[in-house]
């Protein structure tokens, strides 16, 4: 991902070998990192079992807040594709009954979003 991508928030991809050497200890007995995006200090990944969004606090990033969702909590999703003059592509994740969505993260061009939203879709319904 390039500085101009950083700047703006958008997700690039990350192995799932780099996820599991970094997050391992998050992983429950039988689940399994299947997906993972990363934004400048933070990161979001898919298990076969939930999401997990890591969000990295304070100046000098030692301060980690963890929050775990299991995908039968997930209520609605939806995706804004990229268009000729935009940069990005956005996902947006709603939690149970709420009216705000709970998750709302942005891709670059380079992260195929139909396979993103294709990957929830299968985990959701």
């Amino acid at each position: 991902m390039g500085l101009l991508g950083k700047i703006l928030g958008n997700s690039s991809e990350v192995s799932v070998e780099k996820l599991t050497e970094k997050y391992g200890r998050l992983i429950a007995d039988g689940e399994q990192i299947e997906l993972g995006f990363q934004l400048i200090r933070d990161t979001f990944m898919f298990t076969n079992r939930r999401l997990i969004l890591i969000d990295v606090q304070g100046l000098t990033g030692s301060k980690v807040e963890y929050k775990s969702m299991p995908y039968k909590s997930i209520s609605r999703f939806s995706l804004e594709t990229a268009g000729t003059f935009d940069l990005d592509a956005e996902l947006k994740i709603w939690i149970s009954s709420e009216n705000l969505p709970s998750v709302s993260k942005r891709f670059n061009k380079s992260i195929d979003v139909y396979e993103v939203q294709k990957y929830l879709a299968g985990k959701v319904m």
